[in-house]
């Protein structure tokens, strides 16, 4: 497990969470099984379609808000159930809802932002765990931009963002001309 030495920030990144034939079961689960939707977003005045799929689920009827689009969860499916109840075990964090992501190829991307919506309370904990392809993951500073952090984000690696971070920092997948294959993330995060 590597710990990120980050100012204001608490980082770390298990790349081997689950093994990787494991983890190709679950993503080849999750893409069939999972009801995705592709929602629009308004930028500067312009709405464009979502560079990619998402899926909300919890084991509530709270919605998540974020860049204006609201979304309500349906219930944890028994494989969604698992893979939160392996996370929490691990991480000693509890989460009642989870975010899925599908990047279809490298032209889908997620911009730089801060998971730090109401909803998620202060100092909120947020456990991404990634299967498919591998795809580069960005922080950045909010205060100085030029304070950078990169990770590959491996299949069926976690990544745990708590404390301060959605304060001080930011994150982004990336677009990347390479060809490269498809890839579902899911961040598991607590409603309040």
């Amino acid at each position: 497990m590597i710990k990120f030495q980050l100012e204001d920030a608490d980082v770390f990144y298990k790349t081997d969470f689950y093994t990787s034939e494991k983890a190709w079961e679950y993503f080849e689960i999750l893409l069939k099984e999972t009801d995705w939707q592709e929602d629009e977003i308004t930028v500067f005045g312009k709405t464009y379609p979502q560079p990619r799929l998402t899926a909300l689920f919890g084991d509530s009827d709270k919605s998540y808000s974020y860049s204006n689009i609201k979304m309500f969860p349906k219930p944890f499916t028994k494989l969604l159930q698992t893979i939160k109840e392996d996370i929490e075990k691990f991480s000693g964090e509890k989460f009642n809802t989870v975010l899925l992501n599908l990047y279809r190829d490298g032209s889908d991307s997620n911009g730089w932002h801060s998971d730090d919506e109401k909803e998620l309370g202060k100092n909120p904990a947020i456990a991404s765990v990634s299967f498919g392809a591998e795809r580069v993951f960005h922080l950045r500073n909010k205060k100085d931009k030029s304070i950078k952090q990169k990770l590959i984000l491996e299949n069926g690696s976690l990544l745990v963002m708590k404390g301060e971070t959605q304060h001080t920092w930011q994150h982004q997948i990336p677009k990347t001309k390479k060809l490269i294959g498809a890839r579902i993330n899911l961040t598991f995060r607590k409603l309040m």
